[in-house]
């Protein structure tokens, strides 16, 4: 298959981005990482810092480009989305509503404070790109995506009618219907967990750390849907794998950190769900075409293989100082990766 892209990726910085991206560089040729660090990533100067330690990063002869985004707040100046455009290395702009996930505290508070930001950001044509769930206390965690659609992302999208939007790693059925009937300029990243995993897989033997994540799996109908989606082919929807590291301490918690890590079987895990749901030859389009035709870059010419060969994930994989437990360590993947992609 054509090498594909990950529009949707966490690589954390220091010794923990030196464990995970050469899983990623090894199936990815291009990856849109998330701008979430500790200071979150505000301005193109701090942006463009980190795509040089990642590129640094880098195992040697490996061939990855990391697209960049910027880290919104109710401060950001429209001037910041200028110099990020004209960096031609930051693609995008993303928005988390304060609180709603790991590093989320300094996000925006009311969308409305970034009107005049996401504004220019549609003169620009750049891409906003949006974690989607409301953080009101007083609504069901497993409702809070379907929440956001109605009371933030549909009038959102309606006044700035002009703005390119991704919606971040959907999981539910009402997700689903607005990507796919909504205005043109609307398209979503969809995560492997959420194709192969329902909510059930929190609880399978005991309350499994492992499987959580934000927004976190929902129930079958959900994921049926989404299964469903992505088989069809539709081109608003694309790879995001939202690999997301936390060393091992910190998600097995009193208070475990949201996310899962796919990196280490990145494109392996999509193949699995596609050929579940009878659709193996629309992976390609799915991983490798309907991202880049949205971002407007030319598709990779480069392939990797593929080959129907289950290997069994290890227990754990080094995470600088600590270990970090992968997406179905101990179990088996159906589909390995045949030859490294960055080879080529």
């Amino acid at each position: 298959m054509r090498r594909p892209d990950d529009w949707h990726l966490h690589l954390r910085d220091g010794a923990a981005l030196h464990a995970v991206l050469p899983f990623s560089a090894a199936r990815f040729a291009r990856a849109m990482v998330m701008p979430n660090l500790t200071p979150p990533l505000t301005t193109t100067e701090a942006a463009l810092a980190y795509r040089r330690r990642i590129l640094a990063a880098l195992p040697s002869g490996v061939k990855f480009e990391p697209l960049m985004t910027l880290y919104l707040t109710d401060t950001t100046p429209a001037a910041e989305v200028e110099r990020a455009q004209a960096s031609g290395c930051v693609l995008g702009c993303k928005l988390y509503p304060a609180g709603a996930t790991t590093h989320a505290d300094a996000g925006v508070s009311d969308v409305r404070r970034i009107d005049a930001v996401l504004s220019r950001m549609a003169e620009l044509g750049m891409v906003l790109q949006v974690h989607g769930e409301v953080t009101d206390p007083a609504v069901d965690v497993f409702d809070r995506e379907a929440s956001f659609i109605d009371a933030v992302l549909a009038p959102l999208a309606e006044r700035h009618r002009q703005l390119r939007i991704v919606f971040e790693h959907i999981t539910t059925r009402a997700a689903v219907d607005f990507v796919l009937s909504g205005r043109s300029g609307i398209a979503a990243t969809v995560t492997a967990q959420h194709l192969l995993m329902n909510r059930n897989a929190l609880f399978a033997g005991g309350l499994r750390p492992h499987h959580y994540c934000l927004p976190p799996l929902k129930a079958e109908v959900h994921r049926a849907a989404l299964l469903s989606a992505v088989a069809g082919g539709n081109p608003r929807l694309f790879l995001g794998t939202d690999s997301a590291p936390h060393a091992r301490h910190a998600k097995e918690a009193p208070r475990g950190c949201a996310g899962i890590f796919s990196a280490h079987a990145g494109i392996e895990l999509y193949a699995e769900a596609f050929e579940s749901a009878g659709a193996l030859e629309r992976l390609e389009a799915f991983a490798s075409c309907h991202g880049a035709d949205f971002y407007g870059l030319p598709r990779n010419s480069a392939t990797l293989t593929l080959v129907k060969e289950p290997w069994e994930v290890p227990e754990r994989y080094p995470f600088g100082a600590d270990e970090l437990v992968p997406l179905r360590a101990g179990e088996r993947i159906a589909w390995r990766l045949a030859r490294p992609s960055a080879a080529q």
